[in-house]
């Protein structure tokens, strides 16, 4: 039975097909014969009670010129979808929040993937602290002293954002670099929140490694390797993705997260590990699933869809 799809993402004529997981995704959708509408966040809005959005018809190609073909936009309650993939890149900021807010109103009749309610409460940088014994040692603080006293303790730190994402605002502090409260004083001005302080782990040369799961269960990886001359390992900065296997300490981790994903509805989840730690369980928009088949493994987008035809009773 076709399934009445509406994607909630960043404009269509915006991405890169090339490894964007969304296209994927609506390719996947296509091919099963699922009819696919599209809108973007801005387009969202509620009245009496009722969500609605100004969607339309998408059809999708797998080339890079022309990739895409969209009808007239129709104002349309959500309620009428079977589904909506909310899959609009972060930041995780108010906007963002507020879309959850609006999408929890019509989910479950209508499936939204993931589950907006727990996406707003799991943000991806503190969601992985229920696990803190798969994680390095990690603070989260706007106190320079707490920051400063970490440093001494662990040496070489990673600072980022902590709702930030594709790896902008990342440093890499040594332990004797003198630009520590500079940095602080820059973020102190920059963001309102606290930041992310983690011990830094060298194993990141070798690889960040990018786990996908789906319905909790790990389907495929890839291996992103950073820049010579840089600490972040996100490919739209310079790192290089290649295929990669999972050892038994990764096994381990995804079998301990695997219960808590399914429990709050994440049908699609990727989660980034460095040697033998866990650090960040990504559930907005997660990406990789292009690579994964590119390099010989499962085509997650049918899984993905498989998963999603169970949930709705048509599979």
């Amino acid at each position: 039975m076709p399934l009445s799809v509406a994607i909630q993402m960043d404009h269509v004529s915006t991405i890169h097909i090339v490894g964007d997981t969304t296209f994927a995704l609506a390719l996947e959708a296509e091919r099963r014969g699922h009819r696919l509408f599209h809108y973007t966040p801005d387009r969202l809005s509620m009245l009496g009670g009722k969500v609605f959005a100004r969607v339309e018809a998408l059809t999708v190609v797998d080339r890079a010129e022309k990739h895409y073909e969209l009808g007239e936009p129709v104002r349309t309650d959500l309620s009428e979808m079977d589904v909506v993939l909310l899959r609009q890149d972060p930041p995780f900021d108010m906007n963002y929040i507020t879309t959850t807010h609006i999408l929890e109103r019509i989910h479950p009749a209508t499936l939204v993937v993931n589950d907006p309610a727990w996406v707003r409460n799991s943000p991806e940088k503190i969601f992985v602290t229920e696990f803190p014994d798969l994680m390095p040692e990690t603070l989260i603080t706007k106190d320079p002293l707490e920051v400063a006293a970490f440093r001494r303790e662990h040496g070489d730190i990673i600072i980022k954002p902590l709702y930030g994402n594709g790896g902008a605002g990342v440093f890499h502090l040594l332990e004797a670099d003198r630009n520590l409260a500079s940095l602080l004083e820059m973020f102190g001005q920059m963001f309102r929140e606290a930041y992310i302080v983690q011990r830094y782990l060298k194993e990141v040369r070798a690889g960040d490694k990018r786990i996908i799961l789906v319905d909790g269960e790990p389907v495929g990886a890839i291996n992103r390797i950073p820049a010579e001359h840089d600490s972040r390992s996100n490919m739209h900065v310079g790192g290089r993705a290649e295929p990669i296997g999972m050892t038994e300490r990764e096994r381990e981790i995804c079998a301990r997260i695997g219960p808590a994903l399914k429990e709050r509805g994440f049908l699609l989840v990727g989660i980034d590990v460095i040697g033998d730690y866990l650090t960040e369980i990504n559930v907005t928009s997660p990406t990789g699933i292009r690579e994964v088949k590119r390099f010989g493994g499962a085509d997650i987008a049918a899984l993905f869809w498989n998963a999603v035809e169970e949930k709705r009773g048509t599979r």
